[in-house]
């Protein structure tokens, strides 16, 4: 059975390719010319297809061709502060959402997952729920609000077996140097102070192989059409304890701290509610999250360099 996931260059992509080509799984690639392949390298059974999700003529052609079963949808753009050109978000997010899932509705297929985004909320008073009212905040949390509802919308309309996951703060192995956790144990296991700007911000972190046991427990479960899911563990931390935790296990030096005023409206509860995934999945986050932050930092420790 064929498998086609998108974004595979990034953090959740590649880790689930990687997972995916280890259980000896026919896994295709949808990677636009010039992506890096940093997070591939060394992997056998895995086919790479160039194209640009917002060329719906060149996507289509792809999908025809592997015709795919099982379609993970992870590529994404705007997450980071340099990606803030407005059309190009939209244009990935939402756009290319459209061209993969109308191709794959051509050839037919079992299970469309598509990677959705806790920013899809807005700011909350409670852990977020799955029903609560999507008012997202810049463009990326629009453009990921956008695509989600599309994808809900075929969904509901033609009985397709598409569901959303809500990712909130994915870390591990492999994750982006520009993230949070990764700047900071650079910073402490170089000796370099880290800054802090906004220790009172919180986030709901999981550790990456959570989110792919997720994956799987989706794969192997009868789902219905249009239905959106927490991928979160449940559970908050401020930004000032994720810095204390790896300081810690490091033993790097002490944290700068800023003016704490932050660049954007923070909320004091980011959090997910995961009881709903729970219940229909059967599946819980196992790894801590100190645990989480050991075996990255041991991966980290042993990596030649930052992706």
């Amino acid at each position: 059975m064929s498998i086609l996931v998108s974004g595979a260059s990034g953090f959740v992509g590649g880790a689930l390719v990687r997972r995916l080509a280890g259980e000896g799984k026919e896994v295709h690639l949808v990677l636009r010319r010039g992506s890096s392949r940093q997070r591939l390298e060394g992997l056998s059974g895995i086919c790479v297809h160039e194209a640009d999700l917002r060329d719906a003529d060149r996507v289509r052609a792809v999908v025809s061709e592997v015709r795919p079963r099982t379609i993970y949808h992870c590529a994404v753009y705007g997450g980071f502060a340099s990606q803030s050109d407005t059309s190009a978000i939209f244009e990935t997010n939402l756009t290319g959402t459209i061209n993969l899932l109308q191709a794959c509705e051509r050839v037919g297929f079992e299970l469309f997952v598509n990677a959705g985004s806790s920013s899809e909320y807005g700011i909350k008073n409670h852990p977020m729920r799955e029903d609560d009212p999507a008012h997202p905040i810049g463009d990326y949390g629009v453009a990921k609000c956008a695509a989600t509802m599309f994808c809900r919308s075929e969904a509901l309309l033609k009985g397709l077996p598409v569901v959303t996951l809500r990712l909130f703060s994915p870390f591990g192995p492999w994750d982006d140097q520009r993230r949070f956790i990764p700047y900071l144990i650079r910073c402490l296991t170089t000796g370099e102070p880290p800054c802090i700007s906004t220790p009172d911000s919180v986030r709901d972190y999981i550790f990456i192989d959570d989110v792919l046991d997720l994956y799987r427990a989706v794969s192997e479960t009868s789902v219905t059409p249009g239905e959106v899911y927490n991928a979160g563990s449940g559970r908050q931390h401020t930004i000032g304890e994720v810095a204390e935790i790896i300081r810690r296990i490091t033993g790097g030096p002490d944290l700068v701290r800023g003016d704490g005023r932050p660049h954007r409206p923070e909320p004091k509860i980011w959090e997910a509610d995961i009881s709903k995934t729970s219940a229909d999945f059967g599946w819980r986050p196992s790894i801590g999250f100190e645990e989480g932050i050991r075996r990255t930092v041991e991966w980290f420790h042993g990596a030649h360099s930052f992706p």
